[in-house]
């Protein structure tokens, strides 16, 4: 039988736990998962410009900016003007943020890594060379699609 299916219906499972495990996670601090995606991204890179932000969370400008809006809101980022050209804006996560992250452990990539500690380190390298090699078949289709 043909395991193609299998591993479809395995990929969707596991995102679906993995998003509902991010949900209830960041969902306590009030935080959604593109929210703390953005937050993670700013606090280990920030401040970069929103065309930068968008670039490293896989979204658009336009839906990056809608995040950076409520987390501005929320006392969690900032946009500053560049001095060198007043038409980039970057973006930089704020001391609540960071504070926050301390007390709560928001960090996204620290968060997954603890849901991955029950792995052995052998199953663990498996399973990030299987993404790898997953990561690089789509990327790949995309380049054959745009020729």
């Amino acid at each position: 039988m043909d395991k193609v299916p299998s591993v479809l219906m395995s990929y969707l499972r596991v995102t679906q736990h993995m998003s509902q495990q991010f949900r209830a996670h960041f969902g306590r601090l009030n935080l959604t998962f593109p929210q703390a995606l953005v937050l993670n991204v700013l606090g280990e890179e920030g401040p970069i410009p929103i065309s930068v932000l968008a670039e490293r969370t896989g979204s658009a400008n336009s839906t990056v900016s809608g995040i950076v809006d409520r987390l501005e809101k929320l006392g969690l980022a900032r946009r500053e003007r560049s001095e060198h050209d007043r038409r980039v804006i970057y973006v930089s996560a704020t001391e609540k943020y960071h504070d926050l992250r301390k007390k709560a452990e928001t960090n996204v990539s620290g968060y997954f890594n603890s849901l991955l500690d029950t792995m052995t380190p052998e199953d663990k390298a498996q399973v990030a060379e299987a993404l790898r090699k997953l990561e690089a078949a789509l990327v790949a289709k995309e380049d054959e699609g745009q020729q």
